[in-house]
């Protein structure tokens, strides 16, 4: 047999030995391979799951409320929205797709014609129109701008952050709505697209007044043209918010709101969460201090300059520049008021808002899922992927997907009923009430608080109105119940009768203002809670008395059970104790 020598080296110099032995390349090769790996979720690439699925996508989840007019006229015929998002498969990462749309984007050559607004605090923005004659006749080089009487419909475009007309998403949009035949028009903010600041005012997240006195130049301009909105990222936070404060009161038929941030407060936490995050807040705040060095003539007299110079995210250029120009106590202030989230229930017109789960800039956590949810005029496209205004499709990734969804959504709107009676349903906020919303309160026999007023006005007066018949109704209900009960109470009802005309008079020497509490009698501090109850009780279906009615046997079956032989004994007793 072969004998084998022990060796006297170390296992750990052995070891060393055979990774010597292993070639360089092979040792790249692994290097790469980990690298790659990191890399593939550092980014959040999903090219292997589309790879398995044959880059079919994932399907759009729609959300919207059952009765929705929009949907059924309009959304559920979009192909579009109700199909699949496909990325280009060199691009199946958000970030990928967001930062290919900045630094490429693959723009489409356009030429606006530019309008200068004057705004009437002395501040200009430049208006760039794209009619639908431009691209037809592209030859003609002079602008007399859009006849008056021109029906064709109109789309305003409210860009993102330090974005204006020139962007590469901008540029895809108007463009494809222009071959549609519609004339659309770029807001660009102040002191974006190339033009001064020329008054000591400023734009930001949530300042809707430019928007709004540009809406009421264009629809008193061209009065017969439907005019439409399309609000992207920022421009959509401030588009949905205008929408909210304006109600019924706007002129906008119809709007879009694309990868709009919703919750700046939640945005900003997120942004500064992860590594990848701190990334775009960086380049964003390095874009808003571009902005700020080319008006510094202007923002270093408003606001603070040196913490401008040396912010180094959004939330520092907000607290030296954007809270100060708002003259707001802190940058929380300025998030929570700039939030379009709390006018989501006010919007009145039909609405398509569109978010990507996968946006890294603005987050899933902040789509207002159960307020888009409640109001009859919105729906909510969510989809997988696209990043932020990203979407880019097909392999040479020349087009993007919103763009598409836009367009069929908004022709699609153009020619329903929806833009006639584009005022739907009005939706409360959960918070406000009737109570919170009339001048003056009234205290009822029955002890609810209701509320009235001078000018009942609307659809709101008529709801309240329709709620009060139902309660006399319930209460005309209870009374009849009562009324055995009346019979024993009728010296203090004829108190109350002797007395009416007192508390009348006492009630108009204080004023409507006052909320006036009548004394009752000792009966009804027991009577009131019944009829609340009943009142209750009797607003739900007969199923649920039946219900309730059930449940109560159930749960006083064990006591009335242990106390019935007692009872019937003594009953027993009684009976034979007579015969006897």
């Amino acid at each position: 047999m072969d004998s084998f020598e022990l060796s006297s080296e170390s296992p750990y110099e052995l070891l060393l030995k055979v990774l010597f032995l292993i070639p360089i390349s092979h040792y790249l090769l692994g290097f790469l391979f980990l690298l790659s790996v990191f890399l593939y979720n550092f980014i959040e690439m999903y090219f292997i799951q589309e790879f398995f699925t044959g880059f079919r996508g994932k399907p759009v989840s729609l959300t919207y409320n059952s009765c929705c007019d929009l949907y059924q006229e309009v959304v559920s015929k979009c192909k579009t929205l109700n199909g699949r998002v496909s990325s280009t498969p060199w691009l199946c990462s958000p970030h990928l797709q967001t930062a290919f749309l900045q630094f490429f984007g693959r723009a489409p050559a356009c030429k606006y014609r530019r309008q200068i607004f004057q705004l009437s605090d002395g501040g200009i923005i430049a208006l760039d129109w794209l009619r639908n004659i431009d691209v037809e006749k592209p030859s003609i080089e002079h602008f007399d701008g859009v006849q008056s009487d021109d029906k064709s419909p109109i789309m305003l475009v409210i860009p993102g952050l330090t974005s204006d007309s020139d962007s590469a998403y901008i540029k895809h949009l108007t463009l494809k709505m222009a071959k549609r035949g519609w004339n659309v028009v770029v807001s660009n903010h102040r002191g974006l697209g190339g033009v001064s600041v020329t008054s000591d005012c400023f734009y930001n997240a949530g300042w809707t007044e430019d928007s709004r006195r540009v809406i009421d130049h264009l629809h008193t301009q061209y009065p017969q043209a439907p005019l439409f909105a399309v609000g992207l990222s920022i421009g959509a936070n401030v588009l949905v918010k205008y929408l909210g404060e304006e109600g019924v009161n706007t002129v906008i038929v119809g709007a879009a709101a694309i990868c709009s941030p919703w919750d700046l407060l939640i945005c900003d936490r997120y942004i500064n969460r992860r590594l990848v995050q701190r990334v775009y807040d960086r380049a964003l705040a390095i874009g808003l201090k571009g902005y700020a060095k080319m008006h510094q003539t202007v923002m270093s007299r408003l606001a603070d300059w040196e913490g401008i110079v040396k912010a180094r995210s959004v939330r520092d250029f907000d607290h030296s520049s954007t809270r100060v120009l708002a003259d707001l106590e802190t940058v929380d202030t300025y998030y929570r008021k700039a939030s379009c989230t709390s006018y989501i229930g006010n919007v009145m017109v039909p609405l398509l808002c569109v978010s990507a789960l996968d946006d890294p800039v603005c987050t899933r956590e902040a789509i207002p899922w159960d307020e888009c949810r409640a109001n009859k005029n919105i729906v909510l496209a969510t989809t997988h992927h696209g990043g932020h205004l990203g979407y880019f499709e097909g392999m040479t990734a020349k087009s993007l997907w919103w763009v598409r969804a836009v367009d069929e959504f908004l022709c699609g709107l153009n020619s329903s009923s929806l833009i006639h009676s584009k005022k739907i349903t009005k939706v409360h906020s959960p918070l406000e009430t009737s109570i919170d919303q009339a001048p003056y309160v009234n205290i009822r026999e029955d002890g609810l608080v209701t509320a009235f007023s001078n000018e009942p006005s609307g659809e709101v007066g008529s709801q309240q109105n329709e709620q009060l018949v139902e309660d006399d109704k319930v209460g005309d209900r209870i009374r009849g119940v009562n009324d055995a009960m009346q019979l024993e109470t009728n010296a203090s009802t004829q108190f109350d009768l002797r007395s009416e005309s007192t508390r009348l008079e006492d009630a108009g020497s204080r004023g409507p203002g006052k909320m006036l509490v009548t004394p009752e009698p000792e009966l009804d501090a027991v009577i009131v809670p019944v009829k609340r109850c009943l009142n209750q009780l009797s607003q739900h279906s007969k199923i649920s008395m039946w219900v309730l009615a059930y449940i109560a046997i159930i749960t006083t079956w064990p006591i009335l059970g242990s106390a019935s032989p007692m009872f019937f004994k003594k009953k027993l007793r009684i009976i034979f104790s007579l015969k006897r």
